[in-house]
């Protein structure tokens, strides 16, 4: 779907007529933040003009800015002083329907994404039953999916030890990429790829163009470690010590430079890895990181005795790494932050920091959670939509996500960045009432979501699901 020069501010034949103008005094876009009018027809950003241009007499669009919308003019919108955001895009959600639906559904993780600000997810391969490792499985996952979602959506697929010959053939049904552990991921349909087997699903990959998602923690460095159990959490710290990850990362490295196969490391935890990612991002290896709001908000002294709801793998670690990390994030070393949201039943988080489950859940709470500690560490709005909107867009390759400008899905996150709350477990939308942030105090209020030009979530609650299955796109 293309967007006309009429509609992008030059000449050329007329574009559909603008339906809705949204005006805010805050505006993100990629050059900065300002008063800003947006207009938007057939679900897309047609023109980003300036503030006070709605009513403008010198600009055409195909549909007059300056008639009411009770006279077949656009609906113009005034936000004031709330911030108009992109639609933020979180590529690392574990939504586990079908087979384990009790845990996440795509219903309750899209609404709660909605009711975050967040437009578009895409679904990790597992801990859903099948995971997302041969066409079939993935047609049974948008099944289930189909109807149901609140945002846009789509999947990433499994690189296992045994599925090799099934790489291309997803990358052809629209996946986005492929999912590989180092380490045992927790569940037994869903193998790590051994030493022998990185390699050889790196080249497969390589040889389409694909991209490998890593989630890199050393098997030999966590069966040496100390084995967790109890309700101490540095037990359960000392079970994954960054040396996993260090050395995890170095293997993936060493593979994208030989290869030339895109890599992405995930929920990056351990600062010490920066530097040797920098250099290998310096040496031209094609490799892009991501890290997510526990890791940069949620520290290692602070999580009490049996909180399991803090439990996650990689594990989240001190103040000091955490102040590496944010200082990553500025720098450029780390490309976005998401959420890898991996929710569970109330039950399987037991006192216990060796048998419970390991996840965080944090779906509708990951844009207040950044903000509140980004002002306070002195980034920007522009910031926070370069790393929670434009970066995970850029790391699908979703061109017409992730900024507010024309050509754009109208995706949207309205946010009053001033407000505060105080999070009530019981008032998220995800299916179970378990986070890490419960009783924490946030800045930033989500007033409202849109999609495609279309509001969906707001005062009123979350709207009927509206949200498409998505593909990945293909080079122009």
């Amino acid at each position: 779907m293309g967007v006309s020069a009429t509609n992008a501010g030059g000449a050329g034949s007329p574009g559909p007529p603008v339906e809705l103008v949204l005006r805010s005094t805050r505006v993100v876009t990629p050059e900065g933040v300002r008063a800003a009018a947006v207009a938007v027809a057939a679900g897309r950003i047609t023109a980003v003009l300036p503030y006070d241009s709605v009513p403008c007499d010198s600009v055409s669009y195909g549909s007059d800015l300056r008639t009411p919308a009770a006279a077949g003019g656009p609906a113009v919108e005034d936000l004031g002083d709330d911030v108009l955001l992109p639609g933020l895009v979180d590529t690392h959600v574990h939504i586990n329907d079908p087979g384990r639906a009790t845990w996440e559904g795509f219903a309750t993780a899209t609404r709660a994404a909605a009711a975050g600000g967040i437009t578009t997810l895409v679904d990790m391969p597992l801990n859903s039953v099948p995971p997302t490792t041969t066409v079939a499985h993935l047609r049974a996952k948008q099944a289930t999916a189909s109807g149901r979602t609140h945002v846009d959506l789509g999947f990433w697929g499994g690189a296992l030890p045994g599925n090799r010959a099934d790489l291309r053939p997803l990358h052809d049904a629209g996946v986005f990429g492929f999912k590989a552990f180092l380490s045992p991921s927790g569940v037994d349909e869903f193998p790590s790829l051994g030493p022998a087997d990185l390699a050889p699903a790196a080249a497969r990959i390589a040889a389409f163009g694909g991209l490998l998602i890593v989630h890199a923690e050393d098997p030999h460095h966590l069966e040496r470690a100390p084995q967790p159990h109890g309700p101490r959490y540095a037990g359960f710290l000392a079970s994954r010590p960054r040396a996993a990850e260090n050395a995890a990362i170095a293997r993936v490295l060493d593979v994208a430079a030989r290869l030339g196969t895109r890599v992405h490391i995930l929920h990056l935890s351990s600062a010490e890895a920066l530097p040797m990612i920098a250099d290998a991002k310096a040496d031209g290896v094609p490799v892009t990181v991501e890290t997510c709001p526990h890791f940069l908000t949620l520290t290692a002294e602070e999580v009490p005795d049996g909180a399991t709801e803090f439990k996650c793998c990689p594990p989240i670690r001190e103040a000091a790494n955490q102040d590496a990390l944010w200082a990553g994030l500025a720098d450029g070393t780390i490309d976005c932050v998401v959420s890898d949201h991996s929710p569970c039943t109330t039950d399987l988080k037991v006192p216990d920091f060796g048998r419970a489950w390991g996840g965080i859940s944090s779906l509708q709470l990951g844009l207040p959670v950044m903000w509140t500690e980004a002002r306070r560490r002195g980034h920007t709005l522009h910031d926070l939509a370069r790393w929670l909107s434009g970066g995970p867009a850029a790391l699908a390759g979703l061109r017409t996500k992730g900024a507010v400008e024309a050509g754009r899905d109208a995706d949207f996150a309205v946010l009053a960045p001033d407000e505060t709350f105080t999070v009530d477990p019981a008032a998220l939308h995800h299916r179970n009432p378990v986070t890490a942030y419960a009783g924490k105090t946030l800045h930033g209020v989500v007033r409202s979501t849109w999609l495609r030009g279309r509001r969906i979530a707001g005062p009123g609650g979350v709207t009927e699901p509206t949200g498409l299955l998505l593909e990945r796109q293909r080079s122009a």
